[in-house]
């Protein structure tokens, strides 16, 4: 039975986060370690001959904001089209939905890739003893080996308390430090100057493919190398510096985005860089860096060290043949935290992309962008966040949505004659609101408001009180107004219903044998029009305000559809039990009743959890299943809900293995919605991280459950630092697969329920109070 004891937990060893480490230069972009500072990003490569430092920076976007992207008949032939699909007509209100109701975007745009930072560096002789490392707990990339007589090093790392990136070369000889600098002069229209001790890049971000090609940011990319001894020569389009006892290289980029001054900021930038040092921009990155990757620790059992010792990549690739790496699973859930918090801090001005802050140029190079994504993919890059103790990471994608909440009450208005606001499936840096472009994916109704749980998590979490008054509240009220000026009866049983709305992305088959995307009461419309619903009622709630609006949402919810269990046992996707047109889609957009919402769960609602699990079981049984990094990041969260801990390890391991790269980052599988190659995507990091905290830690701000979800091959671990909600922090140890102590540390005053197994435990805890909960045989 569960006990509160006193005595104190033993504290579980703080493992350092680990390395990811390779024993040979990057020769693809999918070997080479990311690092960022929030906004800042780069792959560095690691190169003997050449040294190269792919950038990227958030807010480097083509296109523009626009306010003719609502189609202009669509408030027009919004009601015929809704009477058309209520009536069974799905065909011909297919053909007006696409005519009428899609989005208009002239100049979308993307995130662009930037020029590559190119070091050739001077130095000959036989390479050995190579060595490439990201260190986890530092966030600094090493790279050592000895040429020749030299032994060689270089350390890079992207300091958010500075701005800039920096890369220190040395060597164990004086005077052997050598390089020409130079940009990769091709990937967007701009000049390079080079000066005295740098060189500058002064350009634009134009593309064409997804914007005209004369809208974009205007950027700098100021470089400047702080020399111990040594010369410099100026050459054609590089700068040489010829021996060197050492060399520092400071990166620092500017954009115009929402009215900055790209050169003010680049030079404000290299100059407080140059003026700091070396040693305090790294004092400063390291110390920084720390206070936020080392509030976790993970164990999950000893690896034998001749495994330990090797390299990444093969690692990965033991995991994948079927060995046991416990220690790379815990690698890999630091490693999602890693890239949390690299690409999105608190002062971050634009929340993570598609890919994060590591642009890869193949998403922007495809049929999708690299932009924020609002069917999945930007909510789960920040699922770990604050699970995993990184909250503050969420400040971002929290401002981006009230931003979004602003410009979505224009798209509301003139789309659909409804007060507060709304947001569809994608959107840019200028927050678009309307529709997509294109049909079966672009009518997503509820795409900002699934982004907007953000801040309710964030608020459960925390428990701060003026952040759901200032900022929770007015969210909400306006996307619930949305909502309920947006609702409409349906005839059979007069349910209150969405519409018309995709169910992303998938499509179904007619009674006619037509496929067709749009409908009426799709139920992830259902799941996130009753989130809203419920959360603008429970702040007015706690805030003790509204309330005829409390009741007038009482009454909106009692109306929704029922969840529904189709012919195949399965949670039904549409209000009617309609087939779907492909069996193998990626898209399982209802099941996130059962995550992140807890609409459904396998005690709350057994039978409905049973009929999520069933559609888990088709999609991925059917031939074609279409596996890509975010899909097996959800299966693990799924089935970590539904209490299953062998059956999420499965699909983590499917994540880690078979959608994540050599240097462990995720992808998305060529061959898929459009895409030509593996294309990097950030949600499955973040996503599988998410996994596993939802393995070890459950929590709805009433009951906190203990190891709900623990595979059966974990028989011993310990993790230190998990949240929960209610403002907790969580310490769990386990031995021979049950739990052996944890210790709950409250911010706050507060009851809960202490879950472990079928064994409940009530108690009270006083602010920074801490408790032990230990197992009595």
């Amino acid at each position: 039975m569960l006990i509160i004891s006193g005595t104190e937990l033993t504290e579980p060893a703080d493992n350092p986060a680990g390395l990811v480490w390779s024993d040979r230069p990057a020769e693809r972009w999918f070997e080479a370690l990311p690092i960022g500072n929030g906004r800042l990003g780069g792959m560095v490569f690691g190169g003997t001959g050449r040294e190269r430092v792919q950038l990227s920076e958030s807010t480097a976007w083509s296109g523009a904001p626009a306010t003719t992207d609502v189609s202009p008949t669509a408030l027009e032939e919004l009601p015929r089209i809704r009477q058309l699909l209520l009536t069974g007509q799905y065909a011909e209100a297919q053909r007006l939905t696409e005519q009428h109701l899609l989005g208009r975007p002239t100049s979308f745009g993307t995130n662009v890739p930037l020029p590559e930072v190119w070091l050739d560096l001077a130095g000959s002789g036989e390479v050995s003893g190579y060595r490439r490392s990201l260190d986890l707990d530092t966030g600094i990339v090493s790279t050592t080996y000895r040429q020749g007589q030299l032994s060689l090093a270089r350390e890079t790392f992207a300091s958010n308390p500075h701005g800039v990136m920096a890369i220190r070369l040395s060597a164990d000889q004086g005077g052997q430090v050598g390089l020409s600098l130079s940009l990769q002069p091709d990937v967007l229209p701009g000049t390079v100057e080079v000066g005295e001790d740098g060189l500058r890049f002064v350009g634009h971000a134009f593309e064409r493919l997804h914007s005209n090609g004369r809208q974009g940011v205007r950027l700098e990319i100021g470089i400047k190398v702080l020399a111990s001894g040594g010369e410099f020569v100026r050459r054609d389009g590089a700068l040489e510096l010829v021996g060197a006892d050492e060399a520092v290289v400071i990166v620092a980029v500017g954009t115009d985005w929402e009215g900055a001054d790209p050169t003010a900021d680049v030079d404000a930038l290299l100059s407080g860089a140059a003026t700091t040092g070396f040693a305090e921009l790294k004092r400063a990155h390291v110390e920084d860096h720390r206070a936020l990757m080392g509030r976790m620790s993970l164990d999950l059992g000893p690896t034998p060290p001749e495994v330990a010792a090797l390299p990444t990549d093969e690692r990965r690739r033991r995991l994948a043949s079927g060995q046991t790496d416990d220690e790379l699973i815990a690698l890999y859930f630091q490693y999602g935290r890693y890239l949390t918090m690299a690409g999105s801090r608190a002062n971050s001005p634009l929340p993570l992309a598609l890919q994060g802050v590591w642009n890869d140029g193949l998403a922007s190079s495809a049929p999708w962008t690299n932009d924020f994504h609002l069917d999945i993919n930007t909510q789960q890059n920040y699922w770990a966040a604050e699970p995993t103790n990184l909250s503050e990471c969420q400040e971002p994608v929290l401002r981006f949505v009230e931003r979004l909440a602003e410009a979505g009450q224009a798209t509301a208005k003139q789309m659909y004659g409804a007060p507060g606001w709304v947001a569809h499936t994608v959107t840019n840096a200028w927050c678009y609101t309307a529709p997509g472009s294109g049909i079966g994916w672009g009518l997503d109704v509820t795409g900002g408001a699934w982004l907007a749980l953000q801040l309710w998590e964030h608020y459960e979490y925390s428990g701060d009180e003026d952040f759901l008054r200032d900022r929770v509240y007015p969210v909400f009220h306006e996307a619930a107004q949305f909502f309920l000026s947006y609702l409409v009866r349906e005839p059979e049983h007069g349910w209150l219903v969405s519409g018309p709305s995709d169910s992303p992305e998938n499509w179904y088959l007619t009674p006619d044998g037509d496929e067709c995307s749009v409908s009426m009461g799709n139920t992830a419309d259902r799941v996130l029009i009753d989130a809203v619903l419920r959360i603008c009622a429970d702040a007015a709630r706690l805030l003790n305000v509204d309330p005829e609006l409390r009741e007038t949402i009482a009454a909106a919810r009692a109306a929704l559809p029922p969840f529904q269990i189709g012919k195949h046992g399965q949670l039904q996707e549409w209000l009617h039990d309609l087939t779907e047109a492909d069996p193998a889609h990626r898209h399982t957009s209802h099941v996130h009743a059962l995550f992140p919402e807890r609409q459904i769960g396998p005690r709350s609602t057994p039978e409905l959890a049973a009929a999520a699990e069933v559609t888990i079981e088709r999609r991925q049984s059917a031939a074609g299943w279409e596996r890509t990094e975010w899909v097996e990041a959800n299966f693990t969260v799924f089935y970590a809900r539904l209490l299953k801990g062998d059956a999420a390890l499965a699909h983590l391991k499917g994540l880690i293995t078979g959608a994540s790269e050599a240097n462990l980052m995720s992808y998305s599988e060529g061959g898929i919605a459009g895409a030509a190659q593996n294309i990097y995507s950030f949600d499955g990091n973040a996503g599988g991280t998410a996994g596993v905290a939802e393995m070890l830690l459950q929590s709805d701000g009433h009951e906190l459950e203990l190891l709900p979800a623990l595979p059966t091959t974990w028989p011993t671990g310990a993790v230190r630092g998990l949240r929960a909600r209610g403002g907790f922090t969580v310490d769990i140890s386990w031995r021979d697969g049950r739990l052996n102590s944890a210790r709950i540390v409250a911010s706050k005053a507060a009851t809960l329920q202490i879950r472990y197994g079928t064994e409940l435990i009530a108690c009270s805890l006083d602010r920074e109070q801490a408790i032990i909960i230990s197992t009595e045989s």
